[in-house]
């Protein structure tokens, strides 16, 4: 396969292809009992799985009771010295999370989205266990491939998809690349792509299943069409204090 901009459209088509055919079915579950009991949907990741939080919580076409969880609320919200941000294996520690849970103060029945392709790192796993120990359900969006090839770093032994209650394939090899270089080096990133996808069959069967329900879906917006601010604004009030967005 050579390099260039088709031949990682025809690959990263194929993935997406494959992805389409996931059952989110019991994920959407655990978010539309989560919702319908007034819950809020946790999301979290660190590195480039930050843009799978992203997806989940505060964009147009998504849930608003959603809120992202981030290593710079140490920062933000905790009052941690900045320098802290400065640690390159920050997404490494798992010393950080009892503190990240903290400062999301989640209740009882919000439920949990922690999203990595490696599904290793410490943090990530520390998340897990933290989350799952206080009773909260927990959907995993990782890579099956790329987890099982590599050891697990959380002194557990367990990584993410060890302790989810439902765990979304992201369908990413090993190494997160697609496309073979001469020096046997890959390019072409997969599992932003295959992850966002995920997320937005996962919200669109979440609102099926609360419309089936006759719960009206607390659904965004873009705050850049007419009357979307105000609309969204009267939405997130009802979740106030819980979710970042209607932190101040």
């Amino acid at each position: 396969m050579t390099v260039s901009a088709a031949a990682s459209s025809a690959a990263l088509l194929e993935h997406l292809n494959a992805i389409a055919t996931t059952d989110v079915g019991p994920a959407a579950a655990l978010l539309a009992d989560s919702v319908r009991a007034d819950g809020v949907i946790q999301a979290f990741g660190t590195g480039h799985s930050q843009g799978t939080a992203l997806e989940i919580a505060g964009r147009a076409g998504g849930l608003v009771p959603s809120n992202r969880i981030a290593l710079t609320d140490l920062v933000q919200f905790g009052g941690a010295d900045p320098s802290v941000l400065a640690d390159p294996m920050l997404e490494r520690r798992g010393d950080v999370v009892s503190r990240l849970y903290e400062l999301a103060a989640p209740r009882p029945q919000d439920v949990f989205v922690i999203a990595s392709s490696s599904g290793v790192n410490s943090s990530v796993v520390e998340m897990a266990h933290v989350v799952t120990s206080n009773g909260h359900k927990l959907i995993a969006i990782t890579s099956l491939a790329h987890s099982s090839q590599v050891p697990a770093r959380h002194e557990s032994g367990k990584r993410l998809s060890d302790l989810a209650d439902v765990t979304l394939d992201n369908g990413a090899p090993f190494g997160d690349t697609l496309l073979p270089l001469p020096d046997g080096i890959f390019v072409g990133g997969v599992s932003s792509l295959t992850a966002g996808l995920l997320v937005q069959m996962l919200v669109a069967e979440t609102v099926r299943l609360l419309l089936e329900s006759g719960h009206e879906p607390p659904v965004y917006v873009s705050n850049n069409v007419p009357g979307g601010h105000e609309r969204n604004s009267r939405i997130e009030a009802l979740y106030a204090g819980r979710i970042r967005r209607t932190a101040s």
